[in-house]
């Protein structure tokens, strides 16, 4: 598993139009992004007692939380991920699921997991069984991502987060979200060096460094 520099920065709406502008002068919009932008819907599992949750609240500097995401209300392509961080390093682990598989994972039908072929869906079934790990949350949110190839550099800002509450019934569009923050997240992220032109890009006055979770804010209300 392999880790890279994960920065984030919580910024305002003004910051998100000024950064816009900026990052289109020196790096590519996400080819995957349309009109510049993409809609993400993620469902987020934590245990009973809340650890992934009160992990990041705390700052434990390692920790891990699994999600189901999928992009633009497209279910030809779900993927289940694990996300793990060291400090201000962060990795991820991916496996595609089927719209089906990914159904099955939210109803608690669990029993294929062990016989897959992927090793993250029996990670997973592994700790839905032994630890309780369950569906939480939707998250919901607008992305608009920019790349840089040399350092493998990828910026994005995310905004309009939306939590599903209790909901779990991800695949359904209709699915009702709503409005949790108007923060606007800026997160930079790169593997071996962050070039000048981004780092001058993304530099804005009075906005450091610091900790936010879209997971942790759609919890706001349990």
């Amino acid at each position: 598993m392999e880790f890279r520099h994960e920065v984030k920065h919580l910024i305002n709406s003004s910051d998100r139009i000024a950064l816009r502008q900026r990052l289109r002068a020196v790096m590519q919009p996400d080819p995957h992004a349309i009109g510049g932008r993409y809609k993400i819907r993620s469902l987020y599992f934590d245990t009973p007692e809340d650890r992934a949750l009160w992990e990041k609240l705390d700052g434990v500097n390692n920790r891990e939380k699994f999600r189901i995401r999928y992009y633009n209300g497209d279910l030809s392509f779900i993927c289940l991920e694990k996300k793990s961080k060291r400090s201000n390093l962060g990795s991820k682990d991916g496996a595609l699921l089927t719209p089906e598989e990914a159904q099955a994972i939210v109803d608690g039908r669990l029993a294929w997991m062990i016989d897959s072929d992927k090793p993250l869906v029996q990670e997973l079934y592994a700790k839905m069984v032994n630890e309780s790990l369950r569906p939480k949350t939707i998250v919901d949110y607008t992305r608009e991502p920019f790349i840089y190839p040399a350092g493998g550099v990828r910026v994005t800002i995310d905004y309009d987060i939306r939590s599903g509450l209790g909901c779990t019934d991800f695949l359904n569009p209709d699915c009702l979200t709503v409005p949790v923050t108007d923060a606007v997240l800026l997160e930079v992220k790169w593997d071996a060096y962050l070039p000048d032109c981004v780092k001058a890009a993304v530099a804005l006055e009075n906005r450091g460094g610091g900790a936010f979770s879209k997971y942790a804010a759609c919890r706001i209300y349990g």
